[in-house]
């Protein structure tokens, strides 16, 4: 079918924002911001970047080498890299080199750049996850300093609501972030962007991970029912658990991308045996850049667990229905490009699935998405390519059903 199908405008559940160098220098209150431990961005030369595994490198810093814009925190140095930044880059130049902000597409941090750039690609409206906080604010998580980090979240989060998003006429849609560490601060700025709009927040894929509780420990509990009583979905970023599968650490960082739908997977076995969904049944949780194709299977074997292992796997009487319920019911995936999972989507439900282009990451749909994503749906009637381009991610972070825009704008 010719790629001129009427394809509705999409909206993208999965983007990222390069925050821009002066962020915390305008946001954080004045006693914080002369603080030496403050976040900031220095350009330094940069010889070499050695994968380590997971979310690892190794860094040979040397005046005469090439610049890299980093930011410094504590005793945190992050470069940033060209992969990350990557639109704009032919698909070999998309490496783990060094970029500074004078290399990058003005779309990665600039928000009237973004949006010129949705239109380019036929993007009606974007939800965006932090890159120097990392993809659920773990940056912050790790610091010694938690009143300095508690500082930081919240001028992050004043910065995604009120400039990344607030001149954008709704179509820059606010992800924000929470204080890890402490789950009543976490609940106090769930409620605290609740009351100015907010519909989403980042969380950890898997919690434990990060040295913090599981799922199955209880201490989340407030967490969820704030989220289940404000409406706030909780998106799950891969990587956010701070490491991606791999196979050993020298593997190639291909290995790693390939696998890096592992922890989603392994995320929703936690939530669908955990009992959470059960306990709050207004709870949603979105699972990015995941993909979709691995879901039939999983949910299918947690239901063969569920029905012929519940009593001594320890989920008899804390899960009542077959797992694959819950997900019918309270969660989402997202892809960019899987075939698979589309021939699946019976298996998987039309109301469950929504999409992204993941700008401007090396994964990235732009600036053909429109293209892409045409060419993935052309075996689906009108009403399900609707559902998967805007309708399921509007149902799923209560944008104006008209315009597919937050409405908090």
């Amino acid at each position: 079918m010719s790629t001129e199908r009427d394809i509705p405008l999409i909206v993208s559940v999965d983007d990222h924002v390069v925050e821009p160098p002066d962020l915390f220098e305008r946001w954080l209150p004045e006693k914080f911001r002369n603080h030496p431990d403050a976040p900031r961005v220095e350009r330094r030369g940069l010889a070499s970047m050695t994968y380590r595994g997971g979310t690892k490198y190794d860094f040979v810093w040397d005046d005469d080498a090439p610049a890299a814009d980093c930011w410094l925190y504590g005793d945190l140095i992050a470069p940033h890299k060209r992969h990350v930044a990557a639109v704009g880059f032919s698909r070999d130049e998309m490496t783990a080199s060094p970029i500074t902000y004078d290399e990058m597409r003005d779309g990665c941090y600039d928000p009237a750049a973004r949006l010129a750039d949705m239109d380019v690609d036929h993007v009606e409206s974007s939800l965006c996850f932090p890159t120097m906080p990392r993809f659920c604010g773990q940056t912050f998580a790790e610091a010694a300093d938690k009143d300095l980090a508690l500082a930081c979240v919240h001028a992050y989060n004043d910065w995604m609501v009120e400039e990344w998003c607030g001149d954008a006429s709704g179509r820059l849609i606010p992800l924000c972030i929470v204080p890890l560490w402490d789950v009543d601060l976490a609940v106090a700025e769930i409620r605290r962007n609740a009351a100015r709009g907010v519909t989403a927040v980042a969380f950890s894929e898997i919690p434990a991970k990060l040295g913090l509780p599981s799922l199955h420990s209880g201490y989340w509990e407030p967490f969820f029912a704030a989220c289940a009583e404000t409406g706030t979905i909780v998106c799950m970023h891969i990587g956010s658990s701070s490491q991606m599968p791999a196979t050993s650490p020298d593997a190639p960082a291909a290995v790693a991308a390939t696998l890096s739908f592992g922890n989603a997977m392994s995320s929703l076995c936690d939530y669908l045996f955990s009992g959470v969904l059960v306990r709050h049944p207004d709870l949603r949780l979105a699972y990015s850049e995941g993909q979709i194709g691995w879901v039939p299977y999983i949910l299918e074997r947690a239901d063969d667990v569920w029905m012929e292992h519940r009593a001594w796997g320890g989920v008899r009487d804390l899960v009542p229905e077959p797992p694959s319920t819950y997900w019918f019911a309270q969660i989402y995936g997202c892809f960019f490009r899987d075939r698979h999972g589309l021939e699946s989507l019976h298996r998987i439900g039309i109301d469950n699935v929504t999409y992204e282009t993941d700008y401007p990451h090396t994964d990235s749909t732009w600036p053909d998405t429109r293209k892409i994503f045409t060419e993935q749906v052309v075996d689906l009637d009108d009403e399900t390519v609707f559902k998967i381009a805007r309708g399921n991610a509007i149902r799923m972070l209560r944008l104006d059903p008209a315009t597919g825009r937050w409405p908090g704008a």
